[in-house]
């Protein structure tokens, strides 16, 4: 069964399986690719049902980091981990800090931060044993939420679909639904609602969608997932776990633009092209939430919030540049973002190959 996942998610460096009994810790580190530097990804916290379904993610997410920080024009390759097991429930300060050791034995090659599962506090604690964390509390020097970034790049990254698909950036009046009101979501409902979009959300969890609507009272709220894909939208924003674009799901769909915090949307391969032909204008989730990775990374040089802020309002541009090659070579804009990103570490890849004196 581990052959067959390896063989669907090839090429990559280093996969490491940690485990330490006493204290309960199983955990996966994936490093995919360290082309252009050390590969940074976060820590996912995860119950999931297998082993198998734990390493199916982290080799997925490993790869989309590398891709991601590529696209966002760090010097940074891609990595991720999951620690497998409930947080609610075996969260310790022990499991965490084991899982520090185990980071750490790498020298340096992954750098870890908050993922879906874990938090600030949480890397605080990682990094008691290792240097190589960031996503730390801004009074351990870090950059603190990354949600906070991460929330505002999916902003600019709609703003710049809108921007492609009905000429202008405004996202005044237009019918936004948040699937997933999260660390992330919550933060984009209030982008915009201050925007004066009109938005409609839904969440697994109740409390979420409470908190939202005790800020934002003119937030609608619908069931589930399925009430909202089929709701009549303008942009359908996807901010919780990957896989919620299958074959049946985009023949739902009324939206005319995706674009969303969650990593890996799409199920699997082809879907981005039944996106495309169904005349949906599809943000690939790598661009756009590359918020959160563009601010822990300025934690590596000396944390400054408005240096950060202003790379990730870059994104509207890269966004920009990304629906335009899809446009000029008629392809969807996940192959035009895949070849952008692919170009920039075969370049830089090459040139330190160089040997100067």
């Amino acid at each position: 069964m581990t052959d067959g996942v390896f063989g669907r998610f090839s090429g990559h460096e280093q996969v490491v399986h940690c485990q330490d009994e006493h204290t309960g810790l199983r955990a996966i580190i994936a490093v995919h690719s360290t082309a252009l530097g050390p590969a940074l990804g976060g820590t996912r916290f995860h119950p999931y049902p297998t082993d198998t379904a734990a390493l199916e993610d982290v080799l997925a997410l490993a790869r989309g980091m590398t891709y991601k920080n590529a696209l966002a024009g760090l010097d940074l390759g891609g990595g991720k981990a999951v620690i497998i097991g409930d947080p609610a429930t075996v969260r310790s300060e022990a499991l965490l800090r084991a899982y520090g050791r185990f980071v750490a034995s790498l020298g340096g090659r992954y750098i870890t931060a908050c993922d879906v599962g874990t938090h600030v506090a949480d890397m605080d604690t990682v990094a008691r044993e290792t240097r190589f964390v960031t996503g730390r509390s801004e009074d351990e020097g870090g950059a603190g939420n990354s949600s906070v970034l991460t929330a505002y790049g999916v902003f600019e990254g709609m703003r710049a679909s809108a921007a492609h698909e009905w000429g202008s950036p405004d996202l005044r009046g237009r019918r936004v639904g948040v699937a997933g009101v999260g660390k992330v979501g919550r933060i984009l409902v209030g982008h915009l609602v201050e925007a004066g979009a009109e938005v409609v959300v839904t969440d697994v969890a109740e409390a979420a969608v409470d908190a939202v609507r005790a800020t934002h009272p003119s937030v609608e709220v619908v069931a589930d997932n399925t009430a909202l894909l089929a709701a009549d939208l303008d942009v359908y924003s996807p901010c919780a776990l990957g896989g919620v674009l299958d074959d049946d799901t985009v023949q739902t769909l009324r939206a005319r633009i995706v674009c969303g915090a969650a990593n890996n949307q799409l199920a699997h391969a082809g879907v981005e092209k039944l996106l495309d032909e169904r005349g949906v204008l599809f943000a690939p989730d790598y661009l756009v939430n590359s918020g959160g990775v563009i601010q822990v990374s300025e934690e590596l040089r000396g944390f400054d919030f408005d240096r950060a802020r202003r790379r990730v309002a870059s994104l509207y541009d890269t966004a920009g540049r990304v629906f335009a090659l899809a446009s000029d070579e008629g392809v969807p804009p996940v192959t035009a973002a895949d070849r952008l990103a692919e170009r920039r570490i075969a370049e830089v890849s090459r040139l330190r190959s160089l040997r100067v004196p």
